[in-house]
Parts: C-alpha cells; structure tokens; sequence
C-alpha cells in the first residue's frame, strides 16, 4: 500500500511538471517549447465607435498551443489602451505574460502583431478629448459609420519591427530581440485593469474548439479573426500616473501615448525600419508653464526727511539699479 502511494505522489509530482506553471501574480503560464508563427490575415473593418482591436495570439491548453482570434473590445473606461500579450523567453522556458488595459501601451515583447501593434507601443488611434480618433492606416474602419478617423503612415514606419518570419515569441533562439524601452517600463509600472469577462469567455471558447489547437491544424487556424465585436464591460479608470513619475517625455498627453514614437534598436534580422525623412512626429515634452515676468514695484514718492520712519520705509523699497539708470533719463 505504501508503495502503491508513493507512485501516485510520483506520478503526480510528473504531472504538475508537465502542466504549464501558474503564477498568482498574473496567471504567468510557462512552457518548454515555443509558439507556433503569427498566421497572416485579414482585420475586419471596425462597426463602429469606441471598438478598440485586440489582436490574436497563441494560448497553451491541455492540448498545447491553440490559436485565440482577434477581435474588436469596446474599451472599458475613457482612454484605455490595450497592451497585448506575449510569450518571452526566461530560463529556457516560454513564459506568458497576459495582456492589459491601461491609459498607455506597455512592453508586449517587441512582437509584430500587425494593425497598429507593430512591435513598439501603438499606432492604431488616440483618445482626443474624450472619443477616440482611429488611424486608418493602420486599422481597417468602415468609415461610412465612423467619421473620426485620421491618417498617419510615419508612425508605422517608427514603430515597426520587422519580423518577416513572424515569430510569435521574444527572446530566446530565433526569437524577436527587442529590450524594453523606458517608456513601455513606465507603461508596464502603472495601474492596469484585466482582461474583461467577455475577453476571458472568448478565450475560453477557443480552448475548447478542437480546430484552434496547433496539433489539428498545423499551425494555420482557420478562424483567425471574430466580425462580431465582444460585449460591452465598464470599468473604473486606473488612476493616472503623476507627471513626475513618468519624466521627460513620458509625460505625454492622456490622448497621445509616449509609446507611440519609441523605437527599438536595430537588433539582427528583428531591426527596426529606419526613421522617414523630416520626420516630426516624436512626443515632445508637455509645454512648460510660463513664468510671470518680473515687474519692479512702483517707486515711493519721496517723503520729507522731517520724518525718519518715512524715511526708513523709502530706503528699503530702493528701486533696482536699472530703474535708476531710467529715472536719470
């Protein structure tokens, strides 16, 4: 009996380390081998105001890596950004780290995950005053509904890392080399809000279709994307970083992110696209309030010197030597 209980504890200490490794602290999932490539495809056009586009990626499930489609999320609070998802490469395992909404796009990696996640921070849009204005460069938008679009190319080119193997991972053999850049630590450091309900449903409901998982298809999923957008969950708004916190130029607008100009070095085969010619589109620095110009105070009539207190009152408001030189004139 002894022995019979021992096996079963072996058996399920090999069990535990065959399954993927779970972190409280963020559902961190680690696995020994890496994700299949990024399928190439088609984005659906956008139905309509407040949508913002979660790109697909690869989950790992009882049956290894399945594929999660991209969708359109209406956002969950004013001026939320969603950071993608991404395995890296830590110890000779791949690691998950989840994906967040916050007020600005953080470290996912350095993965080109295309429309408007090219690899550094965001080029799909930004949040201006209040509604969010749409790069049709980067996302496809059916613009007969909506009307608050923008075009925007540079960007692309500055936060574009080319990935034409289109690796899915960061790190490691093969993977894309990409350090984070101080902006998307700063990102990264903020209060996030998690993945909605209907986020985590549609996650859910590709782990138990038998066709997303990679065993069964080859690595090509045949539903990359979702038309139908996710349902509708408001949350509270994380509380906005303190402009001395962020620095320099992170201390960009709420509707503008810093990300959106990083640029990572050239890294190997995984470079970075070279900056286009006149180029002005890097975050500048919040505007520095205007200091008030100096004014001398109104020089004191002269008292008669009968009087010392007067005339102790008239010696400490001594106007500058300037406005004496005016005076002589």
């Amino acid at each position: 009996m002894r022995l019979f209980r021992s096996a079963r504890l072996l058996l399920l200490a090999l069990a535990v380390l065959l399954l993927p490794a779970v972190s409280n602290a963020g559902v961190f999932i680690s696995v020994n081998f890496g994700p299949p490539v990024l399928p190439v495809y088609v984005q659906p056009p956008c139905p309509g105001d407040g949508l913002m586009w979660t790109p697909g990626y690869w989950a790992y499930g009882p049956d290894g890596y399945y594929w999660v489609p991209g969708a359109w999320v209406p956002a969950p609070f004013e001026g939320a950004l969603w950071t993608p998802g991404y395995w890296g490469w830590s110890n000779s395992l791949f690691i998950w780290h989840p994906g967040y909404w916050g007020r600005h796009v953080g470290y996912y990696g350095g993965v080109n995950y295309g429309f408007g996640y090219m690899g550094v921070g965001f080029a799909g849009g930004e949040w201006r005053g209040g509604v969010f204005a749409y790069n049709t460069a980067a996302w496809n938008v059916n613009r007969t509904v909506i009307h608050n679009t923008y075009v925007n190319e540079t960007i692309i080119h500055n936060t574009t890392i080319v990935n034409d193997r289109h690796v899915a991972y960061s790190g490691g053999p093969g993977g894309i080399q990409h350090q984070p850049q101080p902006e998307e630590r700063i990102a990264e450091r903020e209060q996030h809000v998690a993945p909605t309900t209907y986020q985590s449903q549609h996650e859910n409901t590709a782990r138990t279709d038998r066709t997303a998982y990679a065993k069964n298809n080859g690595g090509r999923p045949q539903n990359v994307a979702v038309v139908r957008p996710l349902a509708e969950e408001k949350h509270t708004a994380p509380a906005a970083a303190p402009a001395a916190a962020r620095g320099g130029a992170g201390n960009a607008p709420q509707n503008r992110p810093a990300q959106m100009t990083a640029r990572p070095e050239n890294q190997g085969q995984n470079r970075t696209n070279p900056a286009a010619p006149g180029n002005n589109s890097k975050a500048q620095p919040e505007a520095q309030p205007r200091q008030q110009e100096s004014r001398p105070q109104p020089q004191a009539k002269p008292q008669p010197q009968s009087k010392p207190q007067q005339q102790q009152k008239q010696q400490q408001q001594k106007p500058r030597p300037e406005e004496e030189h005016k005076n002589e004139k």
